[in-house]
């Protein structure tokens, strides 16, 4: 373990929020509609009521992930490493890290960082891709690097590997 560890902060890159917009925007038209068609006195389709409750979800758990993503760090000093994402915060020791799990995914790998007492998962670098065009990107872009701080300051060695996923723990 290495004790000139400087602190490091992370952000992770965040996704156009267009894509929000939309959502709200839609759940807007059909709760305006299934407003109007009451007032007005007109029977309203079973369904309008159900798709519009669902837009609503759909878009407040659309602002919620990116509220989170917006308040979402990730420190690294020579004590350990800390991670906050406005709802959770955990706060491991390096001595402290048990495990590494690592998914393979097109949009980024998912890292998971399993410790004694909490853990956490974030992902690397990750490209949203639509009809060869990239439409935006998400994770933290020093995603490997955090990574591979983490394998060397908590002195994980690779345990398990199956092609798509990885799995690192002290020897």
């Amino acid at each position: 373990m290495q004790n000139d560890l400087r602190t490091h902060n992370y952000v992770p890159e965040l996704l156009p929020r267009r894509g929000e917009y939309i959502a709200w925007a839609l759940a807007g038209v059909a709760l305006a509609a299934w407003i109007i068609l009451t007032l007005g006195g007109y029977p309203v389709f079973w369904a309008l009521p159900i798709v519009t409750i669902l837009l609503i979800l759909i878009a407040l758990g659309i602002s919620l992930g990116n509220w989170m993503d917006r308040h979402t760090w990730i420190r690294i000093d020579a004590d350990g490493i800390e991670y906050k994402n406005g709802i959770r915060h955990a706060k491991i020791p390096w001595g402290e890290i048990r495990q590494v799990q690592v998914y393979k995914h097109q949009w980024g790998d998912k890292i998971q960082v399993i410790g004694m007492q909490s853990h956490f998962a974030f992902r690397t670098l990750g490209e949203l891709e639509v009809g060869g065009e990239v439409k935006g990107v998400m994770g933290f872009a020093d995603g490997e690097q955090i990574l591979s701080k983490i394998l060397r300051e908590a002195d994980l060695k690779e345990v398990e590997h199956d092609g798509s996923s990885y799995y690192y723990a002290r020897e």
